[in-house]
């Protein structure tokens, strides 16, 4: 008499996603659809904010505030949390404190002139992963420095791009039909480089036209910079946070990322998969992320960078020709669905769990 196979049901695979601000919300988006849909069951801690913009609830995962106490209740059911950033992934270790948990962190800090309190974050927090994920070779030698037991090369997807766009519509709507348009996106911290950037866009008030610099974007540094710009009589203007940066991207003529650190920089990927030509500062992650694709120049120099600027305006051929150099490596770099399933790897790793 023969037997029938025994089926042997898996639990369901519970992760809790931690985010510690508006920054890294399309990662956990995407990352919250794509293990939602593979049936594991995601929660997303975050500002409230956070899942205004990215609403995270739509893409199939469980949304609950950042409050310490929700956080701590969201944990208690977790069979892995995942923290996105220094910041969160503290938060995260102290919700888990005394609770055999692993932490997954997606390391966002580090790069040269972190203060000694991002040091002893980062040190802390390195230590108290399971396994550090670093989105270029950069990231994952800083984590295994600060005391990572475990630390990885993830690549970080950006989400697929926008729709079409109109870029005559964009500019239209910016002011600039009939000049060059310059677009930085990034958060107002010194770590951005918005100074020298602002260092650079005093040789282009001698350009004609003069091209007219955006940046889309919020943070501390705002005043000093709106203090600079009306002072010098800069072509500059900052537009603040924008959830259309995408757009306003797609319609420049030149993308500039002036950065004095960066892993696997969104702008640089979105400029580079839209076609916008780029320059960089060959600084962390950016050299191995755009290859030949980009013009990359030395931190620091101001001079540098609003001569290749300048030089890019004045040649549409090379412009071009770094437009589709842009889309073919885009073309190598790993999807969102690579991404999901790495990560869904390292979670059933850490929880031995066939998959």
């Amino acid at each position: 008499m023969s037997s029938s196979p025994v089926s042997v049901s898996v639990p369901v695979l519970r992760t809790v996603q931690v985010l510690g601000g508006a920054s890294g919300g399309a990662h956990v988006r995407s990352l919250a659809t794509g293990l939602a849909a593979r049936g594991v069951r995601v929660t997303v801690c975050a500002p409230v904010e956070a899942e205004g913009e990215y609403d995270f609830t739509s893409a199939g995962a469980r949304f609950t505030p950042d409050a310490v106490s929700a956080l701590r209740a969201a944990c208690v059911e977790a069979d892995v949390v995942h923290a996105h950033g220094v910041r969160a992934g503290m938060r995260a270790a102290l919700a888990l404190r005394g609770r055999r948990v692993p932490l997954v962190v997606s390391w966002h800090g580090g790069g040269p002139g972190a203060g000694r309190l991002s040091l002893l974050l980062e040190r802390h927090v390195a230590r108290a992963a399971a396994v550090v994920l670093g989105a270029s070779p950069a990231q994952v030698d800083l984590a295994r420095l600060r005391g990572a037991r475990d630390a990885r090369l993830a690549a970080v997807a950006v989400p697929t791009g926008p729709p079409a766009v109109d870029p005559g519509k964009v500019r239209a709507e910016l002011g600039v039909v009939e000049r060059p348009l310059l677009i930085a996106v990034g958060s107002l911290v010194p770590r951005r480089g918005y100074s020298l950037l602002l260092d650079a866009a005093r040789a282009w008030r001698t350009l004609d036209p003069v091209p007219l610099l955006v940046i889309a974007g919020e943070g501390p540094m705002r005043a000093e910079l709106a203090r600079r710009i009306h002072e010098e009589g800069l072509p500059v203007r900052l537009l603040g946070r924008r959830s259309d940066a995408v757009r306003l991207l797609a319609a420049a003529d030149v993308a500039v990322l002036p950065s004095r650190w960066e892993a696997r920089s969104p702008l640089a990927q979105e400029a580079l998969r839209v076609g916008v030509p780029l320059v960089a500062t060959a600084v962390g992650g950016v050299p191995e992320l755009v290859g030949e694709a980009g013009v990359l120049v030395p931190y620091g120099d101001a001079g540098a960078l609003a001569g290749a600027v300048s030089a890019l305006l004045a040649d549409p051929a090379r412009r071009a020709e770094l437009a589709a150099a842009g889309r073919a490596q885009a073309a190598t770099w790993p999807s969102e669905d690579d991404t999901v399933a790495q990560v869904l790897s390292v979670y059933d790793e850490l929880t031995a769990r066939p998959r």
